[in-house]
């Protein structure tokens, strides 16, 4: 017991002083963190280390997905959604499909199912490992498909993996397999999204900010586990719930409850990000020793894992290249739109104007729904536009998109599930850890200097007047919307008790008013995600001070 504290002690220590230490060296702090775990891998207190796998899959994977879909703004998780659902299914697929065949050659008497599994396991990109782009001077956009991508694309690995090791046993169905990816994400998003809605209706009702966040916590699990014991992608559910608590929470949850789960989360993500990093390293001896002891070569391997990292960027640089394509296509057409939504937008300030605005894209009679909704419509449609059109991708971008798709612990943690009667399995182990190993190194190594030399020289006066302009739009929003709550009666002489809770009052309803009016805007895409979100941050502020102020003093 002692052994085991001085152990997780030592660990915290670790993650601790490598997110310090990291940026003054210019090292990523997973880099630092493996090599910490790597040495550490040979200290006798830690020989008998062993990290069961689905401690990683099944008890901090679901978290931190939750974690990263609450922070992910949901706008551009909608807008990127094509090219994410894409980089998340297509391009896992065939990844593992060609390192299928890759590995049935190079290994021999593997068969082309097991290699097909080795191929799900080591196809997916890291969400962990993508954290590392986060870091650098990056596009908004790139960020987001990355973001997306990692949060998906282990569910469609885990189902091939699953899909390879039964067909290896037994005959292989295609349409059995596609029938079981639909049935594993359709389920895990019923489940994820009821469970995000039941957990908001709960939360909003408990006032005690440190129970509320202590809830937060069972989320992904309440999520994920159900989903897991119908078959279905308990990561995809984890994931629906984030994604529905970050779009309803601001609406739901009081700034307070909202700020402890900020803080808190933060917490939980910098140590299991380094606890999975630590035993990524940690595991490297008893990998080799496995191999060493099924007297196959740890030479060939690495050799084979090196082809396969070479392989997966490839093939990414493949798919990566018509896509970009394909999203830029979609972009002009759009733009061809503008000004007919344009026109339309304009059209809704008339009398009658949404109505025959309307009348151009549907013959029935519109409702009052029917008119509000298709506003809505128009304005995400112009919103989307010029989003594209400020932030196009393009060889630059597309570049950094296929050198940050690093593996990193998952693929390990995935390559030991394999059952125990697997042929070679010591080999396969050790390839996935040298391919994620390897990507770190190599691809997490170097992302942030090819992102500086990659990344165009932007005029600072231009990009803080165009911040200025957002944050002038947003206060014209803040300024509107207190029309709607009315004057506050101003008192007759010195104020009493009575109006000072008034003012207090007002004051809360004014920012109550404005915050619906910033979500709204949110909703519509109409500002950068960063900019609002500060704006929102700063309302729950004020909201904070004003209601502490109004609290009678012990």
């Amino acid at each position: 017991m002692t052994e085991f504290l001085v152990v997780i002690v030592v660990a915290l220590v670790a993650i601790a002083a490598a997110t310090v230490v990291a940026p003054r060296i210019g090292i990523a702090a997973p880099l630092v963190l493996v090599t910490i775990g790597v040495a550490a891998s040979f200290l006798p207190v830690f020989a008998s280390v062993y990290i069961e796998p689905e401690w990683i899959l099944a008890g901090i994977l679901p978290p931190l997905l939750y974690s990263s879909a609450v922070s992910m703004p949901a706008m551009n998780f909608r807008r990127e959604f094509g090219a994410i659902s894409g980089l998340s299914v297509l391009l896992v697929v065939g990844s593992a499909l060609l390192l299928g065949v890759f590995f049935m050659v190079a290994i021999p008497g593997l068969g082309f199912a097991w290699g097909v599994a080795l191929g799900a396991i080591v196809s997916p990109t890291d969400a962990v490992a993508t954290s590392i782009i986060k870091r650098t001077p990056v596009s908004k956009r790139v960020v987001a498909i990355l973001d997306g991508e990692s949060l998906l694309n282990d569910a469609t690995a885990l189902v091939l993996l699953r899909t390879a090791i039964v067909a290896a046993a037994a005959s292989f169905s295609f349409w059995g397999a596609i029938g079981t990816f639909a049935y594993s994400v359709a389920i895990a998003a019923l489940i994820g999204g009821l469970v995000g809605w039941v957990n908001l209706q709960v939360r909003k009702r408990v006032t005690d900010s440190t129970v509320n966040t202590v809830i937060s916590f069972t989320v992904p699990f309440l999520a994920a586990v159900p989903a897991e014991l119908l078959g279905a992608s308990g990561l995809v559910a984890a994931v629906v719930a984030g994604l529905v608590t970050g779009i309803l929470a601001p609406r739901d949850l009081s700034p307070q409850n909202r700020l402890s789960d900020t803080q808190n989360w933060r917490t939980v993500e910098l140590v299991l990000e380094g606890a999975v990093f630590l035993t990524m390293g940690l595991q490297i001896k008893s990998i080799v020793t496995n191999v060493e002891s099924d007297h196959a070569g740890v030479g060939p391997a690495v050799i084979i894992a090196v082809g396969a990292l070479v392989l997966t960027i490839l093939v990414r640089a493949a798919y990566i290249g018509p896509l970009l394509a394909v999203l830029k296509s979609r972009s002009r057409h759009a733009e061809k739109l503008q000004g007919r939504l344009q026109n339309m937008q304009q059209r809704f300030a008339a009398p009658y104007g949404a109505q025959e605005a309307f009348g151009e894209v549907s013959r029935r009679q519109p409702s009052e729904r029917d008119l509000q909704r298709f506003a809505v419509r128009v304005t995400r449609g112009l919103a989307d536009i010029e989003y594209f059109r400020r932030q196009p991708l393009g060889w630059r971008e597309g570049t950094v998109v296929v050198w940050a798709g690093m593996r990193g612990a998952v693929t390990v943690a995935a390559a030991q599930s394999l059952p125990e009667d697997t042929p070679q399995r010591s080999v396969l182990v050790l390839i996935a850890f040298t391919v994620a190993a390897l990507s770190l190194l190599i691809q997490g190594g170097t992302v942030g200097p090819l992102v500086r030399r990659l990344t165009p020289t932007t005029d600072a006066a231009t990009v803080a007047e165009q911040e200025r302009a957002e944050r002038t739009r947003i206060i014209e929003i803040m300024k509107s919307s207190v029309d709607s709550v009315g004057e506050l009666r101003r008192p007759e002489g010195d104020p009493t008790p009575q109006d000072l809770r008034e003012s207090q009052a007002h004051l809360l309803a004014v920012l109550e008013a404005q915050r619906a009016a910033l979500l709204d805007a949110r909703d519509n895409g109409t500002f950068d995600a960063d900019v609002l979100a500060n704006a929102l941050a700063n309302l729950d502020a004020s909201q904070i001070a004003i209601e502490l102020r109004g609290k009678p003093q012990p």
